[in-house]
């Protein structure tokens, strides 16, 4: 009898063992497949990864694209975790850098990070910051506590109005010191790429005609579609040619961009390339979704892409 009673205890608990492991893994399946999941990543195969996961493999290379969307919350927090553990990671040898800081205030730049010549308010009041800077202030902060450079490189933007306004021709005239804020002259351009091709489908290669017939202000009757174009493209080369100017073999380096600079390996990606073939370079794509626990095709567009729903509030108005 007492050996009965001891089956038959024993059969329970291991029911309710077996019955806990299913609570268990259920469980566990309902926490990676949440109701309101803040962000979802996925690698270019289409594949859910984990952060860590994703991290694992960003070590790898030389230098990260990181496209973001300039006005999203989930977007910096996730690019202060990234560089956090890039800290952990690679210490010394890691390098920050932006498209949200323009090339002639590097100086600026140097003399809040590196020499302590300027503080923290006279660097705001000096700076050209965005109007979001304090969403991009986390990102100084881990700088300046780990004593890394922070490199700023994009085209000053008076460089990329002249181009857009005037045409490519009026960089020659020119002062001499203001090639040190440009890629070498002439300044490669392939329209052909398909984030150019993009635009250019959208506002044609000129738009003189179109605006004439329309009855546009004579200002307006000067627009060149493909100066626009060459707007665009002539910050990618200088944040390519800036990331490769202060990065050197066995560095890596973190660049922090809109999407559309670094999206489907092209902008950013294509100069990269174009001024070093050699370069390792992985990339972040983030985007807004109705439905983030599934990557349309269409979004398929970096090795990790990190798909946020559009019900997350915006930091500020664009």
């Amino acid at each position: 009898m007492k050996k009965l009673t001891s089956i038959i205890l024993i059969s329970i608990v291991l029911l309710n063992t077996s019955f806990a492991k299913k609570d268990k893994d259920k469980n566990t399946e309902k926490t990676y497949t949440s109701d309101l999941p803040a962000y979802v990543i996925y690698n270019s195969e289409g594949e859910k990864v984990t952060f860590s996961e994703m991290m694992q493999e960003l070590y790898k290379h030389d230098i990260c694209l990181f496209g973001e969307m300039h006005d999203d919350p989930i977007t910096h927090w996730l690019e202060k975790m990234v560089t956090e553990a890039m800290v952990q990671e690679k210490g010394k040898n890691l390098v920050l850098g932006g498209e949200m800081w323009e090339a002639d205030q590097q100086l600026l730049m140097d003399e809040f990070m590196i020499h302590d010549l300027v503080d923290k308010k006279g660097y705001v009041e000096s700076a050209k910051n965005w109007p979001n800077f304090r969403d991009y202030k986390p990102l100084l902060g881990i700088a300046l506590r780990n004593d890394l450079k922070f490199v700023c490189t994009n085209i000053p933007r008076r460089y990329a109005k002249v181009v857009y306004k005037k045409g490519i021709e009026y960089l020659d005239s020119l002062p001499e010191q203001a090639y040190q804020y440009l890629p070498p002259m002439p300044i490669h351009f392939d329209l052909t790429q398909p984030a150019y091709a993009n635009m250019m489908s959208v506002f044609g290669p000129d738009d003189n005609h179109q605006k004439a017939s329309a009855g546009a202000p004579q200002a307006m009757m000067a627009y060149k579609g493909a100066n626009l174009v060459k707007a665009q493209a002539i910050k990618d080369a200088t944040m390519a040619y800036r990331i490769l100017e202060n990065w050197e073999k066995g560095q890596y380096f973190l660049h922090y961009n809109g999407t559309y600079h670094s999206k489907f390996y092209d902008s950013i990606y294509y100069y990269l390339k174009y001024y070093n073939p050699e370069v390792n370079i992985v990339t972040i794509h983030t985007w807004r979704i109705e439905n983030n626990m599934q990557l349309p095709e269409q979004e398929n567009a970096a090795d990790f892409n990190i798909m946020i729903p559009n019900s997350m509030p915006k930091t500020y108005d664009q």
